[in-house]
């Protein structure tokens, strides 16, 4: 089936490229053998137009003319299909494959891939191998939240969604209607930014405590997007990066490595144990709960406090 849709589109595509003026629907199934075999004319125009979107996807411009009898006819200039000379040195396509290797685990890979192979095609360098390894770390970025693709697309599309969120203090998932502006990944855990239409406000949410389907909506935005989307600030102020007070914890010899990098001061407590001073700010109690046993906060109280509410409330659950 795919090598028989791939022909037609190459079949569809040359009948565009080839002709001098805009071919007609009848012309076209007239000229592509796979249009014949349509079973009816309902069909055939479903199969013309899911074709015809994907080749303009794929990056053909099809122009759409109407002729002085209201007949509409198809036709892809040359002159607007043809690309200017693509030129890359080692350290640009490095750059690219480097991309290409960020996004190898997510869905996105096969976009990634297909984008190199065109370059390929338009002129990349073929003694430039894009995915050489270049360090003796690989990046990657991981993506395990079902929620990831039908976000990234409402973002894409500037399409409000409905999705229910769990709340790290709360024991039940509530819904919330977002319009939703930017993906970003932080500390390995991905993030999207919006606009809350229930609390009409911006709010960040964590794509790990979304629960159940993504369901878009039809209607148009409400707030202005901002030009600007800083969700990774937004999230490291939540966390205790801008914090300006100290909490002492105890955190288990050989976890917590995050913690670890953040502390002020460590200290070894014997029996398994080490003493840390880290960064205290809004949503230090969130992230430390994220540890579970490995951490116990000695002060101040109030985080303490927070952090068992929060272990309660998750047991609950």
């Amino acid at each position: 089936m795919a090598i028989a849709k791939a022909e037609r589109l190459m079949n569809l595509a040359l009948c565009l490229l080839g002709t001098r003026r805009p071919l007609s629907k009848r012309e076209l199934r007239e000229s592509v053998e796979a249009y014949l075999e349509a079973g009816s004319d309902d069909s055939f125009n479903r199969m013309f137009e899911r074709d015809k979107d994907d080749l303009r996807e794929l990056g053909l411009v099809i122009e759409t003319v109407e002729s002085l009898d209201g007949e509409i006819g198809y036709l892809a200039r040359r002159d607007s299909n043809r690309l200017p000379p693509i030129t890359l040195d080692a350290e640009e396509a490095a750059a690219l494959g480097l991309a290409a290797k960020v996004w190898q685990q997510a869905r996105l890979a096969g976009a990634a891939s297909g984008a190199l192979q065109k370059l390929r095609a338009a002129g990349l360098p073929e003694d430039v191998d894009p995915y050489e390894a270049h360090g003796a770390l690989e990046p990657r970025i991981p993506v395990h939240e079902t929620a990831f693709e039908p976000l990234m697309l409402a973002c894409r599309d500037r399409r409000p969604v409905v999705f229910d969120y769990r709340k790290a203090n709360a024991a039940q998932p509530e819904s919330r209607h977002v319009e939703p502006w930017a993906l970003e990944c932080w500390r390995g855990h991905w993030y999207l930014a919006g606009f809350d239409r229930d609390r009409g406000a911006e709010r960040v949410f964590r794509l790990s405590r979304i629960t159940g389907k993504v369901r878009s909506r039809g209607a148009r935005f409400t707030a202005p997007v901002p030009d600007v989307v800083t969700v990774r600030e937004t999230v490291a102020s939540w966390a205790g990066e801008s914090a300006d007070r100290s909490a002492l914890i105890r955190l288990r010899a050989g976890a917590g490595y995050p913690l670890r990098a953040k502390a002020t001061g460590v200290r070894e407590l014997g029996d398994g144990w080490d003493e840390l001073e880290i960064p205290y700010g809004h949503g230090l109690d969130a992230w430390l709960v994220e540890f579970g046993p490995d951490v116990v906060v000695l002060e101040p109280a109030e985080l303490r406090a927070d952090v068992v509410d929060r272990l309660r409330a998750v047991a609950k659950g």
